[in-house]
């Protein structure tokens, strides 16, 4: 008897829920995930094995079988892996045991073209079962015990786990019961193709052997047949390698559905023999920033595997590469801890990131700088057909915020990824290269202006833009949290430094201006002291200072840190993630320029009273404050004081 119906796990339903209704533009996927999954599950018990050669027993050859039971309308994919005991099954089957599940239920949003993409990004192989079987049966025995589970479900209702009768072999066997519309998955032709198509590269043999209906004279059916080659892939020759084969692989060590955006394959011989395949993938996981994603690199040694598991084969901020490294020189029998201090793989690291970071280089420069390239295309090797290659701009949208980690943390590739990175700009609505800025930059012009904020629309209308923008100077918009930590450790590109446009002064007057020459309001105009005088006087201990201002042309304030102080983001971010108790003072910056200035420096200087000075002093700060993003002191303070401000408009205007 099955145990209690189990319901599966909240964000398992919603997941079948979508899987069984077409996840996939072709069903036959679902072969290629559990072919998949049994080559992993070979691959960790031929590693188990070096050290604990007994949990081979009489088996110490492994294999794939796929059995056709055509009378019964069974279809099954069998491994001689390292199994599941009862609690790897119902964690491995009726949960999503992968981190970052919390967000991808949360993106989940009833969409349908949206939800398939993103299910294809998590890579759910298992499920996708279901798409051809309305009852899915799994049987296995993990290597070493002496005890079988059995896994049962329709993918809909719950699942179920029993202990096995009889004592199964070891690993695990999937059995499908087919539904009526995929009858196609019992005609051991198409099963053939299938494999030559999507699984000809797994390292391990697969095996068809058919059963035929009672009654049936075919006896040739009984036979089981090789139907890969069963050698992997990374140790042929490369132009033996079609599109179509490195594509399938990627989809197998990536355990995800999209294409690659990039590869690299090479082989380094000499004093140290390995090859490496790696892929960058074209769409960003959608766990891609849970801190505890690690790479998706599979170590082997002369083709056994090792580990997935080897941080140290990449540097974090290549957490989005798949692939594999093959070495011949490092032992068979060797143990992660000596691993992370190995200086072959040390050596490796160095080689995997330079070669990674030179191919995203060429496929920068293919794109030809910064902007996307409308349409560009590329041909589906065995297909022929035409389909939409991302440009590199468009790859940099999803995987920049990651890479440019590298720039703060890689020092020895810091050039190679200042190279590569692309950033907003006023300039125009694409991306722009660092390259591009510089060969842009006005006669004078002696740095690499920039501003920091959360979104670039909204920075290209900040007030201290307004200096630059009047005089034709490009501002990068630095956009991602991770430039507030690289731009102060990097602080020059070829010699050129970086300069933000909220610290200190910046003045610009070397350059000239685009259009009719402006004239420089003087910061020694009398009525002009007074006002800064009094705001200095009425504002006390809630500004650092008080200036006259040369960055600002059409707004009346804005704040700004010091010349030597933290940028302004930099600091809201650390106080905001409880790294500072409060912010520090900023210096309220005001426009000379301006009418409303003009007008408070007139009143200033007659002597008078004037109270409502004070009180548009406050007003003007909190403007400041709020155009920056940061709380204000007395939200309620701020609206009736606006509210006495409009309500005295109104009556002067009548």
């Amino acid at each position: 008897m099955l145990e209690t119906l189990q319901p599966f796990a909240a964000e398992v339903g919603r997941v079948l829920d979508i899987v069984v209704n077409s996840l996939y533009r072709h069903r036959e996927i679902f072969l290629r995930e559990l072919i998949s999954n049994a080559s992993d599950a070979c691959d960790k018990l031929r590693y188990l094995s070096l050290s604990q050669p007994e949990l081979l027993g009489d088996q110490p050859e492994f294999a794939i079988d796929i059995v056709l039971d055509l009378g019964r309308r069974l279809l099954t994919v069998r491994d001689n892996g390292i199994g599941m005991n009862r609690e790897e099954l119902v964690d491995n089957l009726g949960t999503i045991a992968r981190s970052g599940t919390a967000r991808f239920v949360q993106e989940l949003t009833g969409d349908r073209k949206h939800d398939l993409d993103l299910i294809g990004q998590f890579g759910v192989g298992f499920y996708s079962a279901f798409m051809v079987a309305d009852r899915v049966v799994v049987v296995s025995r993990r290597a070493g015990d002496e005890r079988g589970w059995v896994w049962a479900s329709d993918g809909r209702s719950g699942f179920a786990v029993r202990e096995a009768d009889e004592l199964p072999p070891r690993g695990t066997a999937v059995t499908l019961y087919l539904k009526q519309d995929a009858e196609e998955f019992l005609d051991p032709w198409r099963i053939r193709r299938i494999v030559r198509e999507y699984s000809d590269h797994i390292a391990f043999p697969i095996f068809l052997e058919v059963v035929p209906k009672p009654g049936d004279t075919k006896t040739n059916l009984h036979e089981r047949q090789q139907i890969n080659t069963g050698s992997a892939l990374w140790t042929r020759p490369k132009n033996e390698i079609s599109e179509e084969q490195y594509r399938e692989f990627y989809h197998h060590v990536a355990h995800t559905f999209d294409d690659p955006f990039a590869r690299v394959h090479f082989t380094v011989e000499g004093t140290m023999s390995w090859t490496a395949l790696l892929f960058v993938p074209g769409s960003r996981p959608f766990d891609l920033f849970d801190p505890r994603r690690r790479h998706g690199v599979r170590l082997y040694v002369r083709r056994v595997f090792i580990t997935d598991g080897l941080e140290e084969l990449l540097p974090r901020y290549l957490r989005f590469v798949s692939g594999v490294v093959d070495s011949d020189d490092l032992p068979l029998n060797v143990s992660r801890e000596t691993l992370q201090h190995n200086a072959v793989v040390a050596r490796m690291r160095r080689t995997l990131a330079r070669r990674i970071l030179d191919e995203l280089a060429e496929r920068a420069r293919q794109d030809g700088g910064g902007e996307a390239k409308e349409g560009a295309a590329a041909d589906s090797a065995d297909a022929g057909e035409a389909v939409r290659r991302k440009s590199f701009s468009e790859w940099w949208e999803e995987f920049g915020p990651i890479v440019k980690e590298g720039i703060w943390e890689d020092e020895e590739n810091r050039e190679k990824l200042l190279q590569i990175a692309r950033f907003s700009s006023t300039a125009r609505d694409g991306l722009v290269s660092l390259d591009d800025y510089i060969a842009r930059m006005k006669p004078n012009q002696k740095a690499i202006y920039y501003i920091s904020g959360d979104d670039p629309k909204a920075l290209r209308g900040h007030p201290q833009l307004e200096q630059a923008l009047a005089r034709g100077v490009e501002v990068l918009l630095m956009t991602d949290p991770v430039d507030e930590f690289w731009l102060p450790a990097v602080g020059t590109y070829r010699d050129i430094p970086f300069v933000s446009l909220t610290r200190g002064e910046v003045d610009l007057s070397a350059i000239a201006a685009d259009g009719p020459a402006e004239s420089e309001a003087g910061s020694d105009d009398p009525a002009l002291s007074c006002l800064v005088a009094r705001m200095k006087k009425v504002l006390g201990e809630a500004v650092k200072d008080v200036r006259p201002s040369k960055r600002l042309r059409e707004s009346p304030v804005c704040l700004v840190a010091e010349a030597g102080g933290m940028d302004l983001r930099l600091e809201r971010f650390l106080w905001q993630h409880a790294q500072l108790k409060e912010l520090g003072k900023r210096i309220l910056e005001i426009n000379p320029r301006h009418e409303l200035i003009r007008r408070m420096a007139e009143l200033a200087a007659d002597g008078g009273e004037h109270p409502e000075l004070d009180e548009l002093a406050r007003l003007l700060l909190d403007q400041a404050r709020i155009v920056e993003g940061e709380p204000l002191p007395d939200p309620g303070a701020w609206l009736r004081s606006m509210g006495r401000f409009l309500a005295r408009a109104l009556d002067a205007g009548r």
